[in-house]
């Protein structure tokens, strides 16, 4: 069972347009909303193919989109080796992609260090059993330098304080390895300045959300997921992104201007799709969701 609730869901069927027989691929499937949704639209008559590096999140979507359509194939894989995926089943083409970027709720809950809420150990890997040789976030935290940290933070969180956090975060572990998100949460708050505790958000949210994607390597899989979705996809199909911060939006804001700008594409949203005010009274975490969908032509 699953305590994600799909964002955008309604605007991210509308602007895909599957329609029946074709080929979907769920690049993130998270809790399977999404897939389940576009296959009740088409009466099941559709081939999903579900990515996701989290095996509990292919679990939990397995029996709900196997009791809607029997032409499922899920991988665990980052969406940055769908080529792989696509050439292992036999498939050219995907008629429609999504990838819907960030964390989900259940991730926020699996007690791998995502959020600052609760004491949980710092792994903050997509992976839920990730091997020695993966990186976490205890590694990034205890081994990086002072000025490799600064970057992160910067970087990916774009926090106004990095310098200080990095800092504070070497002299701690000078004294005391970093374990747990409890052990981080002490550390941001005894960098930043006071009047940083009395923000809108927690002076930690950047500081987690940036080691995160630092290490899941989150940018760089969204450039190349992106250059290889585009390419699998069939003339006429679409390309739909909901992204949760501005590094996010950005890389395909741009990636999908560039390619409207060669000829190869078209802007389905000019602008991005929103939560309305209903969905994020609904659910909070929508808040910050941005839709863009590209047409391939």
């Amino acid at each position: 069972m699953t305590n994600h609730t799909p964002v955008l869901l309604q605007e991210t069927i509308d602007n895909l347009d599957v329609q029946r027989g074709e080929v979907f691929l769920d690049g993130t499937l998270g809790g399977g909303g999404h897939s389940a949704a576009l296959a009740k639209q088409v009466s099941g008559q559709i081939t999903i193919i579900g990515l996701d590096q989290d095996e509990d999140a292919l679990e939990r979507s397995r029996d709900l989109l196997f009791g809607l359509t029997d032409k499922v194939f899920l991988r665990q894989t980052n969406f940055r080796h769908l080529d792989e995926v696509l050439q292992g089943l036999g498939i050219n083409f995907a008629d429609a992609i999504l990838f819907d970027l960030g964390i989900s709720s259940d991730q926020l809950e699996s007690g791998r260090g995502f959020s600052f809420q609760k004491d949980e150990p710092l792994l903050m890997t997509m992976k839920k059993n990730p091997g020695e040789d993966d990186l976490t976030a205890e590694k990034v935290i205890n081994t990086f330098s002072e000025g490799a940290l600064e970057l992160i933070l910067r970087g990916f969180g774009e926090e106004r304080y990095s310098k200080k956090i990095a800092h504070e975060i070497v002299e701690h572990r000078e004294q005391k390895s970093f374990k747990t998100t409890s052990d981080l949460l002490e550390a941001v708050h005894a960098a930043v300045p006071a009047s940083y505790h009395r923000g809108k958000i927690n002076p930690a949210t950047r500081t987690f959300q940036a080691i995160r994607i630092a290490v899941n390597e989150e940018l760089t899989a969204l450039e190349e997921g992106l250059e290889k979705g585009f390419k699998t996809l069939a003339p006429e199909g679409r390309f739909a992104v909901i992204s949760f911060h501005s590094l996010e939006d950005r890389i395909v804001k741009n990636f999908f201007r560039d390619r409207a700008h060669e000829g190869k594409g078209k802007l389905i949203t000019k602008k991005p799709i929103v939560p309305t005010e209903e969905e994020k009274r609904r659910n909070p975490r929508s808040r910050s969701a941005k839709l863009r969908v590209l047409e391939k032509l």
